[in-house]
């Protein structure tokens, strides 16, 4: 199981349905999002491991 496996937490199928859900990025002003999915993902690790923000992977979640 690869890094990417192993914090993934949404199947590509269930993905597709969240996705059309989140804001969009069309019309802002400010800094967009550069990635949703790995900025939920990163939500929903935290609260399942109950790890603080800090904690978690860089390396896929990124700063």
């Amino acid at each position: 199981m690869t890094t990417q496996q192993r914090h993934r937490v949404f199947t590509d199928e269930q993905w597709e349905k969240i996705e059309p859900l989140l804001p969009s990025n069309v019309g802002k002003r400010a800094r967009p999002f550069e990635n949703n999915r790995r900025i939920v993902e990163g939500i929903v690790y935290r609260y399942r491991a109950g790890i603080a923000w800090r904690d978690l992977p860089r390396e896929h979640f990124g700063p």
